[in-house]
């Protein structure tokens, strides 16, 4: 698919999932973002905001199967990759899928389990299959993860290990509407009999797929690597930062910059481009020192702070 093709297809997409979604443009951009970067998507914020109903229009605007696993303190490994189960008829063992064996899977409330069940999803995020028994079985393809999660400070809650945080291409939180687009909700609620609002497929599977490689043709300069190798290489320098981003996350900034770039339908990466996509794409990787966590450093501000500091290349 061509870029310009592929950015229409997008703009359907986000006008769609638009049409059931009360946010901004900025959070349903982010949103693509990550999927179209062949990434993974973390949603934070406190329940009833349209986490939930973002993941579920998205999937339905992509034409992909989607499956819903609702994370609690008791859900095991097996209950998410699916297990073995014995046929007594031929006397053998069959797999049962688990509800991980879809195109989207919305983890919800991902922080509710426990990390021994949260690692289940760790193999299939980065590799796109699951092994159970020493058996791997791959997961249908486009799969991409959407996981919600509450902040930390909520009660039922386990802080996400730091290998979980790093599988993800992008964070974001969709926050409160303001008042506009409050009250644009109720009268849309009016308009309706169903207590959730729907939206229509506006792509096929296969379009999907085409549209995630479309960044592949986009054009970086080599002053541009040397942009982002200088913002990651920054962040482990940082005195409030204990660990800074992994060059997995220097790549993702680079995935998620070609991606911005054929939303935009642009075939050649911006510094603008780098600056839109590095505060979602690497601040939920940095892990902060004790101090910096009881001065209540925020992680965004250091991204931001260094994006002001390091010297924008002339492209």
């Amino acid at each position: 698919m061509e870029i310009p093709e592929a950015s229409s297809a997008l703009e359907s997409v986000r006008e769609e999932v638009g049409s059931a979604v009360v946010a901004d443009d900025e959070f349903l951009e982010t949103v693509l973002l990550g999927i179209v970067a062949r990434g993974h998507v973390l949603m934070e914020d406190v329940p009833g905001t349209g986490k939930t109903l973002t993941a579920r229009s998205v999937a339905t605007a992509l034409g992909l199967s989607f499956s819903r696993v609702q994370f609690t303190p008791d859900l095991l490994p097996s209950d998410v990759t699916g297990t073995n189960v014995y046929n007594e008829r031929d006397r053998t063992f069959e797999f049962a899928d688990g509800p991980i064996f879809a195109n989207v899977v919305l983890a919800d409330e991902i922080n509710r389990a426990p990390p021994k069940t949260q690692s289940a999803l760790l193999e299939a995020m980065e590799e796109g299959q699951v092994t159970v028994d020493g058996e791997t079985h791959q997961l249908p393809q486009p799969f991409f993860v959407m996981a919600t999660q509450n902040p930390v400070e909520m009660e039922g809650t386990f802080e996400l290990p730091e290998a979980q945080v790093d599988r993800f291409a992008v964070k974001t939180a969709i926050g409160y509407p303001d008042e506009d687009g409050e009250v644009e909700l109720l009268k849309r609620r009016r308009g309706r009999d169903a207590l959730s609002p729907t939206v229509e497929s506006v792509l096929a599977p296969g379009d999907v797929e085409a549209v995630r490689q479309a960044p592949e043709a986009v054009r970086v300069e080599d002053d541009l690597l040397d942009y982002m190798a200088a913002i990651a290489r920054a962040t482990r320098d940082d005195r409030r930062v204990e660990v800074g981003v992994s060059p997995r996350g220097t790549q993702r900034l680079f995935e998620s910059a070609r991606a911005r770039a054929v939303i935009e339908g642009r075939e050649f990466v911006t510094p603008d481009d780098v600056k839109w996509v590095a505060e979602p794409t690497l601040a939920h990787r940095l892990v902060l020192t004790p101090d910096a966590r009881v001065d209540d450093v925020q992680k965004e501000s250091i991204v931001q702070g260094i994006l002001d500091e390091i010297p924008v290349p002339t492209v």
